[in-house]
């Protein structure tokens, strides 16, 4: 889970949470979700996504919620709902599917 609080500078023009804010918050949700089904010392990285926005967000605090769908040895499906609470009720905002891809991590100061 990735969970945020309301802030007003992260909302948009109407006051709702903006819909980049809300893909970030779902695409880190994913990539931890991932990770969790990935051997030790494993690092990830998104290949593609899609987001559908469901309603505005608008809330108190915001939770992306992932599971894994298919683990892979390199690519791995996960999805994400994204809600926004006020008090103790939820709705949900938002969905997202997404692949990631596992990768060695880089020594420090390595380039690709």
């Amino acid at each position: 889970e990735v969970c945020f609080p309301f802030k007003p500078e992260l909302t948009q023009q109407d006051g709702f949470i903006h819909a980049g804010i809300i893909t970030t918050a779902a695409d880190s949700a994913c990539g931890y979700a991932a990770l969790s089904s990935m051997p030790a010392g494993s690092d990830v990285l998104s290949v593609e996504f899609k987001l559908n926005l469901l309603r505005p967000a608008a809330g108190e605090r915001f939770v992306a919620r992932a599971q894994v769908l298919k683990p892979g040895k390199t690519l791995t499906a996960v999805r994400a709902d994204v809600y926004a609470y006020v008090g103790a009720q939820a709705r949900l905002v938002a969905a997202m599917q997404a692949t990631m891809i596992r990768r060695q991590p880089l020594p420090t100061g390595a380039f690709e």
